[in-house]
């Protein structure tokens, strides 16, 4: 028997041999798209990594320095001792200094300075029941006052200012005229400037 030979491989025409080509480019290119995409995905992990840390320190940043100013804040706290004057609080993490009243211009009250934070009720006594003398004896208001309060953060030292009123009230004695009682220290405003504080007794000074 006489062997054949083997089928010859059939020629590929021009268009095949053009879709086989347009099928390689294909693959190149979508081989290319999937490497720059990995590019794109490991780049965007690494930005948003590195976001995450600075919004991170930004954050801590920023508590750090609200702990700090609350830490160097000092709040205006007082009670009355049981003659009358108000005596200025101390808190945890501060020392006080001198305290320094200015007193509205009307009535005739010399600035005043404490070296034991205490606001006498001395200093303005006379002046406030001369002013409120005629009519009832029993009366009550407020008399604001510019007050600065120097304190020490660590060892820098600092102020706190503004108007605050003292609050107060009198009564009738049977002897020796009517009585001034000071009842409390309360913040009106810090807008610590003496036209606020003139301001603030064109409202409280008292009427007839």
């Amino acid at each position: 028997m006489t062997d054949l030979p083997p089928p010859s491989d059939p020629v590929a025409t021009p268009a095949e041999k053009a879709e086989a080509a347009a099928i390689r480019r294909r693959w190149v290119s979508l081989a290319e798209i999937v490497s720059v995409a990995g590019v794109a995905i490991a780049g965007l992990g690494l930005w948003l990594t590195w976001s995450d840390h600075r919004s991170e320190q930004a954050e801590k940043q920023t508590q750090s320095v609200t702990e700090s100013r609350e830490h160097a804040r000092y709040v205006v706290k007082a009670s009355v001792a049981r003659n009358g004057d108000i005596l200025i609080e101390r808190d945890d993490r501060h020392s006080l200094g001198d305290v320094a009243v200015v007193f509205p211009a009307a009535l005739g009250i010399p600035a005043q300075t404490s070296p034991t934070q205490t606001i006498s009720r001395s200093w303005y006594e006379r002046a406030l029941l001369a002013a409120t003398d005629g009519g009832e004896d029993r009366k009550a208001g407020k008399l604001p006052v510019l007050l600065t309060v120097h304190y020490w953060n660590d060892d820098a030292p600092r102020t706190v200012s503004g108007i605050y009123d003292i609050v107060w009230a009198t009564k009738g004695r049977l002897l020796f005229g009517r009585e001034l009682k000071t009842e409390a220290l309360r913040l009106r405003t810090p807008a610590a400037t003496k036209a606020a504080l003139e301001a603030a007794w064109a409202i409280e000074r008292p009427k007839g």
